[in-house]
């Protein structure tokens, strides 16, 4: 008897070689001048930076950022080789969701400031979230501009990786239009979660659209003093990725717009919440470790907004998963009852 054929090569096109090349890439600059800080450089920091301050706290920071961005390699990696294919859901999903969460804001707000900028804005150094107030600068001009375009392209590719995994692997589960998804017995549970999570929503919606018409209230004096159209084209690209994930999730749960695919409030969901949630969540971390004048520290108004953001991330993701949780498994019993059925036939 003769040996099986050995197995084919496994193999990926010539995007998917190209994107995850550019997402490794794309890492350098952030980590070189991550571990140059760590071993004592001054590059890319000014004199007066509250980062010459930081101390043991930013130094901890500085490397647990630098795995945050060895995880993008590693995601890289999961979604174009095979042993990818055999992760289980939740272990690529979620850190794909958070990536999506803390890359998405970057993505967007960063190319809408320069375009701000070009148009007369008084651009500052606050883009992205870790510029400090209207105390000293924070890092020199370039800086941004160079982990700032990294950040962009780790997003592109990664993204583009992970549409082309998702489609191969879960591309049935989105298929069809918001008005051939079924009633369920959960259904009115996932409207009511759906209603509550979009009331919730209000407050930081709310906020973030008050502040980038304008508004002080809530804010601390160093942003107050500091604030630049940077500042206001962030805060505008905040209130969109609320409103965002709040229309996702109200399309899904009330089945409007009868003949829109599925995918498109599942991709407001995805690219909302994680905004929401992840930004949040690294907004209140950056409160809580922060360095610099107590003037540049956030106010309780913004802790709680960026807490209350958090929740409202995560409430308005858990419909969605359980929607497509729900198509999965009777994806699976249907295929079950399908076999057992050609079973009894032969």
């Amino acid at each position: 008897m003769e040996p099986p054929p050995p197995p084919a090569p496994y193999r990926i096109g010539r995007v998917r070689s190209v994107a995850r090349a550019l997402a490794v890439v794309a890492c350098v600059p952030y980590v070189g001048l991550k571990s140059a800080w760590m071993a004592g450089s001054r590059v890319g920091i000014p004199d007066g930076s509250p980062l010459l301050d930081g101390g043991v706290v930013l130094a901890v920071g500085n490397a647990v950022t630098v795995l945050m961005v060895g995880c993008v390699v590693v995601l890289a990696l999961l979604l174009t080789r095979p042993w990818g294919l055999r992760v289980p859901a939740w272990l690529l999903v979620v850190p794909m969701w958070v990536a999506s969460g803390l890359l998405l804001p970057i993505m967007t707000a960063y190319p809408l400031q320069m375009i701000v900028r070009l148009l007369g804005g008084d651009g500052g150094q606050t883009s992205g979230g870790e510029g400090g107030g209207g105390g000293d600068p924070f890092l020199d001009p370039w800086v941004f501009g160079v982990v700032y375009g990294g950040f962009i392209v780790q997003g592109i590719a990664l993204g583009t990786l992970f549409a082309l995994y998702a489609k191969e692997r879960w591309g049935h589960l989105w298929q069809g239009r918001l008005r051939d998804l079924p009633r369920t017995p959960a259904s009115a549970v996932l409207r009511v979660a759906a209603v509550g999570a979009a009331l919730v929503a209000l407050a930081p919606g709310l906020a973030h659209l008050l502040w980038a018409a304008g508004s002080t209230a809530g804010l601390d004096e160093g942003r107050v003093a500091g604030r630049t159209s940077d500042f206001h084209a962030l805060e505008a690209v905040n209130a969109l990725f609320v409103a965002a994930a709040v229309a996702g999730v109200l399309l899904l749960a009330f089945r409007r717009g009868g003949r829109l695919p599925v995918r498109v409030p599942l991709v407001l969901v995805w690219a909302g919440s994680a905004q929401v949630a992840c930004w949040g969540g690294w907004l209140s971390l950056a409160a809580l470790v922060g360095a610099g004048d107590v003037a540049d520290q956030p106010t309780t108004a913004m802790v709680l907004i960026y807490a209350v953001q958090m929740l409202v991330g995560t409430l308005i993701a858990l419909p969605a998963a359980h929607l497509l949780a729900e198509r999965a498994a009777d994806s699976m019993s249907s295929g079950a009852s399908s076999g057992a059925r050609s079973g009894t036939r032969a």
